[in-house]
């Protein structure tokens, strides 16, 4: 059995698009506020001098520790899909992981650095059931051939980069002024803000995941919340281990098994659907079509993550920020991604609509190699700006400005595109687990992005400007190769707008 998307095609109430929009826009805003309001403090926080109110961790750990956190948020992705898809709905999964996540930013608020790691592993378990199977709603609410689809996952992107434009806008000053738990308080209230308007306004969802896609057995749903007890257990006993100083890690070297790792899972799980699925001829030649853009997509966030760390860190310690006596907060370098997006979200999604209407549809696959090669030419005006920085001089602005312009360009070209595929190209019943098995490549390029930023090391400036340019040489290599394999692929994504397959077809397990 499988629940089938909910019929919006006519409903137009909020933009042009269904009025559940609206509830998935301003939830994930907020839970966004959240996210990248604490996501902007964290490297920042842990290489901060003890004076400071900082952890004092060296860059390269505390990178890698940034790796693994950003990494591990995405990663809970897989199981959180899972849940939604066989044990609560995507709607219940929503609401339970908003809950855990501002737990952990409460945690995180109390002014103890002794608490500081539980803070951050509730919020990685509470976006790995939340972030997925939000996205996986925006597409339930259109069908399979309505042409708003691509616009309206721009349009929800357009809402999460308010959200973290609002985060980076209040908590900048808040830094500044060492007043971190205060900023890691303030990421409480907005996912509060959150959780208040999800509750208040899911009836305009209309069904869309309010119950799992595929009916497990009782003895199926009893043996996954053993597992899943069984290791929320064993998590936190490692982590009262290490707090106590029982277990001693080492966290670079687990960042590179962790990538290695979360490669595996994710090739695993796709090859798991795609060949035990019993999926139909044309759902295998999607399969197909959309590994390419997951490729492309983890490929991207492992440059495009460099903001959090590597460019973070350039812009509080090798960029001039006053204009004249104002100093402008480290953080708020990272607006410019924010403000680029909201400002051109509407555009871009004008440019998909109007190409369409003129029959010029580009391929999901040559939109990500084109957001791949654009994004690393912002890497390119770095490595000019590294050069100089390694000089002994610090930058203008302008200099990271233009970086998270090009980046943002890429973003838009990539990102919402990418959701979208995902959405269409997915078997239907397995939907919110394509959902989570994607978002492992946000988790792979996370984990990837911390390893690199731990190379822009203080005492080593001269090799900075090389970081930059193999992140560029190797991106555009990246989305040359897409683009030559999408020559193939584009055929196969016209494949979803086929048949759906039987509702009596068997399930992967």
């Amino acid at each position: 059995m499988t629940t089938e998307t909910t019929n919006t095609t006519g409903d137009a109430s909020f933009f042009g698009h269904p009025k559940g929009l609206s509830t998935l826009f301003f939830t994930e805003m907020w839970e966004r506020f959240s996210y990248y309001g604490m996501r902007a403090l964290l490297i920042l926080f842990m290489t901060a001098s003890i004076q400071e109110g900082g952890l004092f961790i060296t860059v390269v750990s505390a990178s890698a520790i940034y790796g693994l956190y950003t990494g591990a948020v995405y990663l809970m992705g897989l199981p959180g899909g899972f849940i939604a898809d066989r044990l609560l709905g995507c709607q219940k999964t929503v609401w339970y992981g908003g809950i855990i996540i501002f737990a952990g930013h409460v945690v995180l608020a109390i002014p103890s650095n002794d608490t500081f790691f539980i803070g951050l592993v509730l919020v990685v378990l509470g976006t790995g059931l939340l972030k997925p199977n939000i996205g996986a709603m925006v597409g339930q609410l259109y069908s399979k051939d309505d042409k708003r689809r691509d616009a309206g996952y721009t349009l929800y992107y357009m809402g999460i980069n308010i959200g973290s434009f609002l985060a980076y806008l209040s908590i900048g000053p808040l830094k500044e002024e060492g007043l971190w738990h205060m900023a890691f308080g303030l990421a409480a209230v907005g996912m509060a803000a959150g959780l208040i308007q999800y509750r208040k306004t899911i009836y305009k969802l209309k069904g869309a995941g309010a119950e799992p896609t595929v009916v497990s057995s009782p003895r199926m749903i009893k043996i996954s919340w053993s597992i899943i007890t069984a290791f929320l257990v064993g998590l936190a006993l490692l982590v009262g281990a290490i707090m106590t100083g029982s277990v001693v890690i080492d966290p670079v070297v687990i960042a590179e098994y962790a990538a290695v790792l979360i490669t595996a899972i994710f090739i695993l799980y796709f090859a798991g659907i795609f060949f035990l699925g019993n999926l139909s001829g044309n759902e295998k030649r999607s399969l197909s079509a959309l590994f390419l853009v997951c490729v492309a997509s983890a490929c991207f966030w492992a440059g495009f993550e460099q903001a959090g760390s590597s460019l973070n860190l350039f812009a509080q310690d090798y960029t001039n920020r006053f204009i004249g006596s104002f100093e402008i907060p480290t953080i708020w370098f990272q607006l410019s991604n924010s403000a680029f997006i909201i400002m051109l979200s509407p555009f871009i999604a004008a440019l998909w609509i109007n190409l369409a209407k003129k029959m010029i549809t580009p391929s999901y696959g040559i939109k990500c190699a084109l957001g791949l090669i654009i994004m690393a030419l912002g890497f390119l005006v770095m490595f000019f700006a590294a050069q100089y920085a390694a000089s002994g001089m610090k930058v203008a602005p302008y200099w990271l400005v233009a970086t998270y312009f090009l980046h943002t360009v890429g973003e838009l070209c990539l990102s919402p595109v990418a959701l979208s595929a995902v959405s269409k190209l997915s078997p239907r019943r397995f939907a919110g687990q394509m959902m989570g098995v994607f978002v492992l490549t946000y988790s792979i390029g996370n984990v990837v992005a911390g390893l690199l930023a731990g190379n822009l090391d203080p005492n080593n400036l001269s090799q900075m400007p090389e970081l930059f340019l193999h992140i560029c040489l190797i991106t555009i290599g990246v989305g040359v190769v897409v683009a030559i394999f999408t020559l193939k692929t584009s055929k196969w994504e016209k494949l979803a707008d086929g048949p759906e397959p039987l509702a009596g077809e068997k399930a992967l397990a």
